[in-house]
C-alpha cells in the first residue's frame, strides 16, 4: 500500500478513535436505542447518501465541511476537497461565532447567518441554539422587518417558492416541482402584505415565510429539509418598491377581489393535493384576507395564522399565568383591548373561547366580557366594524352620550386585564395604569405593539406607576426592573416576559404534523396554551416572568405538541397510528422525531433506488421527472 494510503488509512483510525472521545458531540449523536427509532421521522442512526464531491459539499443538509471525518472524505470522494485538519462541530460553531461577531451592525449579521444556511444547515442551527438569546432578534423580529425591507437589494439566491397572480394556470405546475406528496411536512405561505409591523413589503414577504420556517426548525425540531417558504405575488401598494428600479416582484398595484381569492383558493387547492400531509401556517396576510382566509379554510384543512392565533394564544398563556399569581380565575376576566386590528381581534378569540369552555357558556355569551378600543374609542353597536369585530361590539345604548376613550372605558368597565395592540406610543398614560391598579391588586398589563418605539408603554413605567404590584410583558425584550418593592421596601428585580409566539406555535406545528391532524380545531389551541402557562416560570416565583423564555423552548415546544397531539387524538382528527397513551413514552415519541443540529453519520448507498433524501433532491427542483403527471393528478 503506497505510504500516503497508509497516511490517510492512520488519519482515518484515529478520528474514529476521536470520535469515542466526542460521543456527545458532531461524531456519533443519537446512537443509542429507542423503541421509536422505527419511526420515519427518527433522528437516530446513519444517514443514507448517495452522492459524492462538490454535490455533497453543495448540498446543506449533508456537507459539514472540515467536519468530514477521514473516512467519510475517503468514501465519498471528498479528499483534495478540504483542508486536512478534520474538526468538531463545536470547534466550527466558535469559527463561526468569532466571524459572526466581526459583522457591523445586526442586518450584516442576518446575511451572513443567511449565507451560512446556504452551505451547513446543521452548522447555521448549532450556531442560532447556542447562542439563541443573542441571536433570536438578527434572525427574526426585529432585523429580519430590515432583511425583508431590503430584500430586492440584498437579493444573491432565490429560496422557497414564488407564486404569481398573473399566472394562476402555473400555480399547481411550480408547486409540484418540489417534491413528492410525502416530502413535505410543513408550507409557510405570505402574501407580503402586513409584514412585522412594517406594512406591505410585496415579494419580499417570501423571507417572513424563510424566518418562520427557521423557528419552527429551531424551537420545535421540524425537519428543514421537509418544509417549504411560499410566497404570493399579488403586486404591492407600497409605492417606493413600485418605484424602485430593483424591485424583484410583480411591479403593480395589489390584486384583490375574486382574482385574488382564485389565486389563494389554486394555492391552497394544489397544495393540498400534492402535498396531503402538509400542514399550512397563513402568515402576515393584509388585514381585510387574514381572518376571512383562516375562518373559511380552518374546517376544511389543518391549517394555522399566527397573526390571527399564535398571538392569541401566547398572549392567553401569559394572562392564565399572571391570574394564577393574582390568585383570580379566567372565568372571572374582565379584559379591555386597545387596538382592535388582526392582532387584538386575534387575542380577543382565543381568550373569547378559553372563557366559553371554562364555563361551558357560548362563545357570544363569553363575549360580553371583552371589551375592544380603537381609534373611534369603544367599538359599539353604531361603529363601523368587520366581521371578525363584529362579536365583540357593545351595544351603543349603554354609551350614549359618554366619552368612549380608553381611560373611559377603563374607569366604566374596571378591567383587570389590559392589552395593547395600538401600535400608539405612550398610549397607557400614568393616569390609564394608576386607573387599572384602583380597581384589582394585581393588574395584568400587557403592551404588544412591536417595535419597541411603538410600544403603549414601558414596564419601567408600568411598574413605577403600580408600586411593583402590575403583572407585565410585553412585545418586546425588555431588561429586569428594579424597585423598591419587596418586603420592608427591599429592592427587588422583577423579569418581564416577552410575549413570544415562537414559545406557541412550533410546538403547535410539531404537534399537528407528527399526528397528521386533519384540523387544528379550538380545543388543541386551547391544550396549547395551557401548556405554556402551566410552565409559566412565575408560577414558583412572582419576580419571574409570566413565560417561559426562548432558550427553554424546545423543552416548551415538546409539552406544547404532547398536549396538542393527545387532543387531537381525544377529538378523533389525529391520522397517525400508534401514538402512544403515556405521556412519558409520548414525550419520547415526540423528542425522537425532533430534529437537532448534530452530525449524524453519513452511510454510502447505491442510486438507483435510494431515497430523494439520500440522492440530494429534497427542496432541489428540477429533481422530478413526473411534473406533469403530478399537474395532472392535482387537475383531477
Amino acid at each position: 500500500m503506497p505510504a500516503s494510503r497508509l497516511l490517510w488509512r492512520a488519519l482515518t483510525l484515529k478520528h474514529r478513535s476521536n470520535c469515542t472521545a466526542f460521543s456527545t458531540s458532531s461524531c456519533s449523536p443519537n446512537m443509542s436505542k429507542s423503541k421509536f427509532s422505527h419511526l420515519p421521522l427518527s433522528t437516530r442512526g446513519p444517514i443514507e447518501c448517495a452522492v459524492n464531491g462538490s454535490v455533497l459539499l453543495n448540498t446543506p443538509y449533508f456537507n459539514r465541511g472540515s467536519a468530514h471525518t477521514a473516512a467519510e472524505r475517503d468514501e465519498f470522494n471528498l479528499t483534495g476537497l478540504l483542508p486536512q485538519s478534520v474538526q468538531t462541530l463545536e470547534q466550527q460553531t466558535k469559527r463561526a461565532y468569532e466571524q459572526y461577531s466581526t459583522r457591523p451592525d445586526d442586518l450584516a449579521k442576518n446575511t451572513f447567518l443567511t449565507s451560512l444556511k446556504e452551505q451547513n444547515a446543521v452548522l447555521y442551527f448549532k450556531l442560532l441554539q447556542d447562542h439563541l438569546k443573542e441571536m433570536f432578534s438578527v434572525v427574526y423580529t426585529p432585523t429580519e422587518g430590515d432583511a425583508i425591507q431590503n430584500f430586492s437589494r440584498l437579493f444573491r439566491r432565490p429560496e422557497g417558492c414564488f407564486l404569481s397572480i398573473n399566472h394562476i394556470d402555473r400555480v399547481s405546475h411550480d408547486l409540484a416541482q418540489w417534491g413528492n406528496p410525502d416530502d413535505i411536512d410543513y408550507i409557510v405561505v405570505s402574501d407580503g402584505e402586513e409584514i412585522l409591523g412594517i406594512g406591505d413589503q410585496g415579494v419580499g414577504g417570501i423571507l417572513i415565510s424563510v424566518a418562520k420556517l427557521v423557528l419552527t426548525t429551531l424551537c420545535a425540531g421540524v425537519h428543514p429539509n421537509r418544509t417549504l417558504p411560499v410566497v404570493l405575488d399579488c403586486g404591492t401598494d407600497n409605492q417606493s418598491l413600485l418605484d424602485d428600479e430593483l424591485y424583484l416582484g410583480i411591479r403593480q398595484k395589489r390584486v384583490r377581489g375574486k382574482q385574488y381569492d382564485k389565486f389563494v383558493d389554486e394555492f391552497v387547492q394544489s397544495a393540498r393535493k400534492l402535498f396531503p400531509k402538509a400542514y399550512i401556517h397563513f402568515e402576515d396576510f393584509g388585514l381585510t384576507n387574514a381572518r376571512r382566509i383562516l375562518d373559511h379554510y380552518r374546517p376544511k384543512i389543518p391549517c394555522f395564522n399566527d397573526d390571527v392565533q399564535g398571538t392569541g394564544c401566547v398572549t392567553l398563556a401569559a394572562i392564565m399565568a399572571g391570574l394564577h399569581v393574582s390568585q383570580q380565575k379566567l372565568k372571572d376576566i374582565k379584559l379591555v383591548i386597545f387596538g382592535a386590528g388582526t392582532a387584538g381581534v386575534g387575542i380577543a378569540d382565543q381568550i373569547r373561547d378559553a372563557i366559553a369552555a371554562e364555563k361551558g357558556i357560548s362563545k357570544s355569551e363569553a363575549a360580553k366580557q371583552i371589551w375592544l378600543v380603537d381609534k373611534p374609542g369603544i367599538l359599539t353597536t353604531d361603529t363601523k366594524v368587520d366581521d371578525g369585530q363584529k362579536v365583540f361590539v357593545k351595544d351603543s345604548s349603554e354609551w350614549s352620550g359618554s366619552d368612549r376613550s380608553l381611560l373611559a372605558v377603563i374607569k366604566k368597565v374596571r378591567p383587570n386585564v389590559l392589552i395593547g395592540t395600538s401600535t400608539v406610543p405612550k398610549a397607557f398614560t400614568e393616569e390609564i395604569v394608576k386607573e387599572m391598579a384602583a380597581h384589582t391588586p394585581r393588574p395584568v398589563i400587557l403592551p404588544l405593539s412591536n417595535p419597541t418605539k411603538l410600544h403603549e408603554a414601558v414596564p419601567e413605567d408600568i411598574l413605577k406607576w403600580t408600586d411593583g404590584k402590575a403583572l407585565v410583558a410585553t412585545g418586546s425584550p425588555f431588561d429586569p426592573v428594579k424597585g423598591p418593592w419587596g418586603a420592608d421596601g427591599a429592592e427587588v428585580s422583577i423579569e418581564v416576559a416577552e410575549c413570544n409566539n415562537s414559545v406557541v406555535f412550533p410546538g403547535i406545528g410539531l404537534g399537528a404534523v407528527l399526528c397528521r391532524a386533519k384540523l387544528l380545531t379550538d380545543n388543541m389551541l386551547v391544550a396549547a396554551v395551557r401548556a405554556v402557562a402551566d410552565l409559566s416560570p412565575a408560577l414558583k416565583d412572582d419576580t419571574a416572568p409570566l413565560l417561559p423564555g426562548v432558550e427553554e423552548v424546545r423543552n416548551v415546544s415538546v409539552r406544547v405538541a404532547r398536549e396538542v397531539i393527545k387532543t387531537a387524538v381525544s377529538e378523533g382528527v389525529s391520522t397517525e397510528d400508534n401514538i402512544p397513551d403515556d405521556d412519558a413514552d409520548l414525550e419520547e415519541w415526540i423528542r425522537e422525531q425532533m430534529w437537532d443540529p448534530v452530525y449524524r453519520p453519513l452511510k454510502r448507498v447505491e442510486a438507483a433506488g435510494a431515497s430523494r433524501l439520500a440522492k440530494a433532491e429534497l427542496k432541489v427542483v428540477g429533481s422530478l421527472e413526473d411534473v406533469e403527471d403530478k399537474e395532472q393528478r392535482v387537475q383531477k
